[in-house]
């Protein structure tokens, strides 16, 4: 199309074209820059948004400014509204969880923010999916991004905004209609596990493989094995501390490990909301005691899983790199993930006959209903049974 001219207005060079994008002039105004791409084929909407953003620039240079915290019904008010007030949800997301809302914010903000919300209807969600998901071809970012509009949403409701009611149903109703990531169906065998653990002792890391038969035989979220990297203004209390990064951390400690080899411990994903506790008797995972061979008993003091190269817990970048060697060396192909080895352990368990019940409980999806004690109990007898089933089903091969 025509590259037209509008105050503000900038075609940039993207890889595969030119990106119509407002830039303001004025130094300190945010936001700096508006992506315009979904007006690329409306010239006369693609000037108008240009002239009403250039005007609300110079209204801000001559001091005529809308007051911090003041809400004007668009998106982007909502979304800022969402991230920033101490009452929102948002500020009870798990470090891990908030990442991808970090990630997707600014971006929403700055290329639907000006969109009020009364005015958005599903067929405005079916056009963003096609953008957000690249034609169909990355269905797994569309769904993030609209899982981040769903939650700054519900979160206008909690705030008696009139607008989110409605729009909640209208994106509720169109969502049903876009099509969802495809369901992951690799399933790594015990052999595999096996390789993967051999690799990493051939490399120097008897911690990876450890990490490797936890997240295999126990279920555990991988996570939770290796712990995770949070700034230090977190919740919680930490005596594991980088210095030099500012960041704490929490995960799987030996600690959580009694005298007859049960581990209990509370899932991250389950600690802010219902607090109960997985457990499994590693005395019954075979990998798992394969592999304490390797750490002696008065080593086994603070987090379970420590990179050898500097003695603290791995960062998750450097866990992937190391998991990446690993799998090559094992003969493991490229689509397969670390993350995989707990679907793939429930997998086997479910091969073997385990019952779903069982299952649930082992790999903490129990309902909350259920009070503490009780969990506990049914979690270890019911891990008992997944164990032995896992047992009886290698050994039958």
């Amino acid at each position: 199309m025509e590259e037209i001219e509008a105050p503000g207005l900038k075609w940039i060079q993207r890889r595969a074209s030119r990106t119509p994008t407002w830039v303001a002039s004025a130094k300190g105004y945010e936001p700096r820059t508006v992506n315009l791409s979904h007006l690329r084929d409306d010239p006369a909407q693609l000037s108008a948004k240009c002239a009403l953003l250039q005007a609300e620039m110079n209204a801000w240079k001559s001091g005529l400014v809308r007051k911090e915290g003041d809400f004007d019904g668009t998106l982007g008010a909502l979304l800022k509204k969402y991230q920033s007030e101490e009452d929102s949800p948002y500020f009870g997301l798990r470090p891990h969880s908030r990442k991808p809302y970090d990630h997707y914010l600014p971006k929403l903000i700055a290329s639907i923010g000006d969109r009020r919300l009364d005015k958005i209807t599903g067929v405005d969600l079916k056009r963003w999916h096609e953008a957000w998901s690249d034609g169909g071809n990355h269905l797994a970012a569309s769904k993030l991004m609209r899982a981040v509009i769903d939650a700054a949403v519900s979160y206008g409701i909690m705030c008696r905004i009139d607008a989110c009611i409605e729009l909640k149903e209208v994106l509720k109703a169109a969502s049903r209609k876009l099509p969802l990531p495809k369901r992951r169906e690799v399933v790594i065998t015990a052999d595999q596990v096996i390789a993967l653990r051999a690799a990493a002792h051939a490399a120097g890391r008897p911690s990876s493989a450890l990490a490797y038969a936890l997240v295999y035989e126990t279920t555990l979220r991988l996570w939770d094995v290796i712990g995770q990297w949070v700034p230090v203004d977190s919740l919680g209390i930490s005596d594991v501390v980088n210095q030099r990064t500012g960041n704490k951390w929490f995960g799987l400690r030996w600690e959580d490990v009694d005298e007859q080899l049960v581990l209990r411990y509370v899932p991250s994903k389950t600690s802010m909301k219902t607090g109960l506790a997985v457990a499994y008797p590693l005395s019954k995972a075979q990998m798992v005691m394969e592999e304490l061979a390797h750490w002696p008993a008065e080593g086994r003091v603070g987090p379970v899983v420590v990179y050898e190269m500097n003695g603290r817990p791995y960062l998750s970048e450097v866990f992937s790199s190391m998991w990446s060697k690993d799998r090559k060396a094992a003969g493991l192909p490229s689509n397969v993930w670390a993350r995989d080895l707990r679907a793939s352990g429930i997998t086997e368990a479910r091969d073997g006959g385990v019952e779903t019940d069982d299952a649930a409980k082992v790999a903490g999806h129990a309902s909350t209903k259920t009070t503490s004690a009780v969990y506990d109990r049914a979690a270890l007898a019911a891990a008992e049974r997944f164990a032995d089933a896992r047992s009886k089903k290698r050994e039958a091969k």
